[in-house]
C-alpha cells in the first residue's frame, strides 16, 4: 500500500484544477532569490486551512512550513490575487453555462430591509432625545447648572 500524506486525507489539488489555477497566479519576479517552493503545495496548504478551519500553525508537516504558506496567502490577499482568481473562475463558469459574464440580478430580502429601516429611524430618534435631554438638563451629570459641593 503506498504511503499517503497526512493532508491527502482531505484532498490535494488535481492536475486539472492546477492547470486552471496556474495561469491565474503571479509569475516569479525576474530578480532576487529564485522561488524554491512548489505553488501547488502552497495552494494545498491554504485550502487545507480553509477545509479544516484549523489554525495556520496546525498545518500537517508534509506541507510547507505554515509561515511560508501564510506568507503567500497574505501577499496574494494584499495584491488582490484571490479576488482575481474568484472573478476569473466565476466568469469561466458563467460562460460555460451560456450566461452573461456579470450577474445582472440583485436580491434584497424584504425582512432585512424593513428591519434596517426601522432600526435606522429608532436610532435617530434616540440620538435626538439624548441631545434634547442634555440641553434641557434632564440627564444625570449632563447639562443644567453645576452642583454645589458641601466642603465642610
Amino acid at each position: 500500500m503506498p504511503h499517503r500524506r497526512e493532508s491527502q486525507i482531505l484532498r490535494d489539488l488535481s492536475d486539472t484544477e492546477w492547470e486552471v489555477l496556474k495561469p491565474l497566479l503571479p509569475e516569479p519576479i525576474g530578480f532576487g532569490h529564485p522561488r524554491t517552493v512548489d505553488l501547488t503545495e502552497i495552494l494545498n496548504g491554504v485550502f487545507y486551512v480553509h477545509w479544516t478551519c484549523c489554525q495556520w500553525e496546525m498545518l500537517p508537516h508534509d506541507l510547507p512550513p505554515y509561515t511560508t504558506v501564510y506568507g503567500y496567502f497574505q501577499k496574494w490577499q494584499r495584491r488582490g490575487i484571490w479576488q482575481k482568481i474568484h472573478d476569473q473562475l466565476r466568469s469561466q463558469i458563467r460562460f460555460g453555462q451560456g450566461r452573461e459574464l456579470q450577474s445582472t440580478v440583485g436580491i434584497a430580502d424584504s425582512q432585512s430591509v424593513k428591519t434596517t429601516e426601522k432600526r435606522g429611524q429608532s436610532a435617530v430618534l434616540m440620538v435626538v432625545k439624548k441631545r434634547c435631554s442634555a440641553v434641557l438638563g434632564r440627564q444625570r451629570g449632563l447639562g443644567g447648572p453645576p452642583r454645589r459641593r458641601n466642603l465642610r
